[in-house]
């Protein structure tokens, strides 16, 4: 009798093979006294060498696989083996207390990993996860047990595990993993972002997969619902793989609109641009048919490093992803710094609500030469293409104000030098705090655009951290309130003849696209292997619709019943 169990839909797809157990060493430490210090010291520094050895291989494959936004991941692990704070307080506890290097590293690993998993912020807790996954390669070189690797995997499997780490992920061969389901996880995590960019299917958060799940059992993963089903029945197979083969061919359907453009049934146009994160996500985004890119996030070519870019890195960069797009928009947001991301090399306050703190805009007006320098990149960088620059966080007129005046300032700086800047660069903000969606008839006299940032909308109007699961059921984006939040922002862009676009997550949701093309969006920006389901549904949308179906949701009371209203009308 099959057993079916219920995760978190994390990548897209069906997926049937043998079940591959994936199960750490056994990683258990003693702990050894009146040891030779230095010879253990140096069994700690050999693990050391091979771990970093090891590291730098994956972050090498991960590089050419996945781009450099995904190969960040173990520059940060990389850090980790390097610093002092950590490597050198466990040389010192087995010279102070003759203990041996293995409890030594497990101890102080399990202390750090405490302290940044205990903190209010998403970010330190990543920390933790790194501190985790490094430590536990160190830690099986000192023991001398095996470490597992995923790479040399030569037949189809389904891994099921406790969790996949980066470094674990980053191994994947998609020739042979056909899927993986974990018991714990959740859509944003490093594993479930790595999934999606290889396109393997994925559930996690099933609680009990390792535990339900027999070494070779056949296994179906439903990365679509979110289902996992431990050795099904004959019908169940058949049923999957008439799934499987279906979503196939609706994945090639999808690939025959790549260089279609994005119009709705009625002829209604709307621009489908790609979110990004580095240079290498351009692949991405041309192989999938983006119109352009909605989202530059800079802030990946600011982290896991030791300094801030110079001028010049940032430039070519930027110049990079607006040629490649042939006089495609390019929008690129300034440095969103603080929150759940932060900067090693920048002495920033510890604070009780990071995310309501000093971030974003707030924090580069206040370092206002890291500010200027990004800003004098992304000007050299306007002359190249259509390049659009925008501000992450405002919240008041004069935030706006006041980063325009020095962007303008840093205008006529490089003008007067002789260097060429686009006459017709647009300037505008994200909308991301409820202040600034109700103050967005006085923005749209001063801003070129809007771009929605329903990611931090959503957990700013409902009050609800989005990375915390208990209060996971007030992120809701069709809530009426967030839709009446996004129709203004809209309706006051085009009463001064702007236009609105959307970059968060909502902006690719099947639900949410009817919704949003009927309130007149004008730019939907989207993970890059979302562009293509989306332009498919564009095509049977009818804007008179569309329209009413908006105007109906806008007026009724909860999240559900805006969904059903949907589902029952275009679904």
């Amino acid at each position: 009798m099959s057993t079916k169990l219920t995760g978190i839909a994390a990548s897209a797809g069906i997926a049937i093979a043998k079940a591959f157990r994936y199960e750490e060493p056994d990683l258990t430490v003693e702990k050894k006294t009146d040891v030779d210090a230095d010879s253990e010291i140096k069994d700690f520094d050999a693990a050391l060498v091979k771990s970093r050895a090891e590291l730098e291989v994956i972050k090498e494959k991960t590089l050419n696989d996945m781009g450099e936004e995904h190969a960040e991941i173990f520059s940060a692990h990389l850090l980790v083996l390097s610093d002092p704070e950590f490597v050198d307080a466990i040389r010192q506890k087995v010279q102070d207390d003759k203990v041996n290097a293995s409890f030594a590293l497990d101890e102080l690993a399990n202390q750090f990993i405490t302290m940044f998993e205990s903190m209010d912020n998403e970010y330190m807790k990543e920390r933790a996860a790194d501190i985790r996954d490094v430590s536990k390669r160190v830690l099986a070189h000192l023991l001398g047990k095996p470490i597992v690797s995923l790479a040399e995997l030569n037949e189809e499997v389904i891994i099921v595990g406790e969790d996949l780490t980066p470094s674990d992920t980053a191994q994947l061969n998609k020739e042979f993993v056909k899927g993986f389901a974990t018991n714990i996880g959740g859509r944003t995590s490093h594993s479930a972002i790595m999934a999606r960019s290889l396109e393997i299917p994925a559930v996690v958060g099933t609680k009990s997969v390792t535990k339900d799940t027999d070494q070779h059992a056949t296994v179906i993963i439903d990365g679509i619902s979110g289902t996992v089903i431990i050795d099904p029945s004959e019908e169940e197979l058949n049923e999957y793989k008439q799934k499987h083969a279906e979503y196939e061919e609706q994945k090639k359907e999808w690939a025959k609109l790549k260089n279609e453009p994005s119009v709705s049934k009625d002829g209604s146009h709307v621009e489908l641009a790609a979110n990004i994160g580095t240079p290498d996500d351009l692949e991405g985004v041309h192989g999938n048919g983006a119109e352009g890119v909605g989202l530059y996030r800079t802030e990946f070519l600011y982290m896991g490093r030791e300094s801030l870019p110079s001028e010049e890195e940032q430039f070519k960069a930027y110049k990079k992803v607006v040629e490649s797009l042939n006089g495609g928009p390019v929008v690129i947001r300034t440095l969103d710094i603080g929150g759940d991301k932060e900067l090693s090399y920048l002495d920033l306050p510890d604070e009780m609500n990071p995310f309501l703190g000093f971030r974003a805009i707030r924090l580069c007006l206040e370092m206002d030469d890291m500010f200027r320098t990004q800003l004098r990149a992304l000007l050299r960088a306007s002359a190249f293409g259509n390049l659009k620059i925008m501000f992450p966080m405002i919240a008041t007129l004069e935030e706006f104000r006041q980063a325009k005046a020095i962007l303008e300032e840093e205008k006529q700086k490089l003008q007067s030098e002789g260097t060429e800047v686009s006459t017709e660069l647009e300037v505008g903000i994200m909308v991301e705090i409820p202040s600034t969606a109700v103050m967005a008839p006085q923005f749209a006299k001063e801003v070129d655009f809007f771009s929605i940032g329903t990611n931090d909308l959503i957990q700013y109007t409902m009050a609800a951290d989005r990375m915390n699961e208990r209060v996971s059921y007030l992120y809701q984006p069709y809530n009426p309130a967030i839709l009446n939040l996004v129709k203004m922002v809209i309706d006051a862009s085009h009463k001064e003849g702007k236009w609105t676009g959307m970059c968060g997550e909502m902006a690719g949701d099947e639900i949410a696209i009817p919704l949003l093309f009927g309130l007149g969006l004008d730019e939907f920006s989207m993970s890059a292997t979302s562009v293509l389901p989306a332009r498919s549904q564009l095509l049977k949308l009818d804007k008179k619709d569309a329209q009413a179906v908006a105007e109906k949701a806008l007026t009724l009371n909860t999240s559900d019943e805006v969904k059903t209203l949907v589902e029952n009308k275009f679904l």
